[in-house]
């Protein structure tokens, strides 16, 4: 994403993120009723990730309503690929977390977002068995609420920390960046920050747009993964790059901060 692409899109998006927050509210539904079930099927991809027939129905159900909704734009799902071919592309993670969801963990949601032209400009996390959902918009800010509840919804903010040394760090899993060949400076960043916790998938993103945590960093990353957060991050006055400052959404990696540490971030990781 550059500055000129996102200077080019219009800002209100509220139509659209409209439609989002009521495809989640499907999607919470189908899910919720498949979360623990004892006749859960689950598959192995040819990547060697499980697949549930939850995250198979939750996108179908998603690419269904878009398709009624916005017969014109085109739909990229992690279990479906892409469909369409348009300026205006929704990306879906039908499940971020199945292998929490498949294991009964609480720890997963939904992830719908838009881009036009390349930059996310509407974002949506839904996590219906934590009770709670997270949304962005491009110039709208970043919100949050439990749809169950009367309490409304509560602007959400990044934190004001400025030094590593006070930072709390969710890293997401060792795994990774032994993989990635970037165990080392892992470790290096956690000696240097306060604190340091792999919260895991979109729970870290959000527990970061809410200022409870002040950096968060994994590999293996697909713009599925990320395309919902950025909008909810940004929107909260964080930054969301690659782990090397790039800002394309296909670049592997993910490194979000409060925007005030990132620069150091970036650096502590080169």
């Amino acid at each position: 994403m550059t500055a000129e692409s996102a200077a080019s899109v219009p800002l209100d998006h509220s139509a659209d993120l409209a439609l989002a927050l009521e495809i989640a509210d499907a999607a919470d539904a189908i899910a919720l009723d498949r979360f623990r079930a004892a006749d859960l099927v689950v598959e192995t991809k040819p990547d060697r990730t499980p697949v549930t027939d939850a995250d198979q129905a939750v996108e179908r159900a998603i690419r269904e309503r878009i398709a009624a909704a916005r017969p014109g734009d085109g739909i990229f799902g992690e279990e479906y690929g892409v469909e369409g071919d348009s300026n205006r592309q929704w990306i879906i993670d039908p499940i971020d977390g199945t292998a929490n969801f498949l294991r009964g963990v609480p720890v997963w949601g939904t992830l719908i977002a838009l881009t036009i032209d390349g930059v996310p400009v509407v974002g949506v996390a839904s996590s219906p068995a934590l009770g709670r959902r997270w949304w962005g918009s491009r110039g709208a800010g970043a919100w949050t609420a439990d749809p169950a509840a009367d309490g409304g919804a509560r602007r959400i903010a990044v934190s004001g920390v400025r030094e590593l040394a006070d930072a709390s760090l969710s890293f997401q899993s060792i795994a990774q960046w032994r993989e990635a060949g970037y165990l080392d400076r892992l470790l290096g960043l956690a000696e240097t920050v306060w604190r340091d916790r792999a919260y895991g998938d979109l729970w870290s993103y959000t527990l970061l747009a809410e200022g409870l945590v002040d950096i968060v960093a994994e590999f293996d990353v697909k713009a599925y993964d990320v395309a919902a957060l950025v909008p909810i991050v940004e929107e909260a006055g964080g930054r969301l790059t690659s782990v090397t400052g790039d800002v394309e959404l296909a670049h592997g990696s993910s490194l979000a901060t409060n925007g005030l540490l990132h620069d150091a971030v970036v650096s502590a990781l080169r």
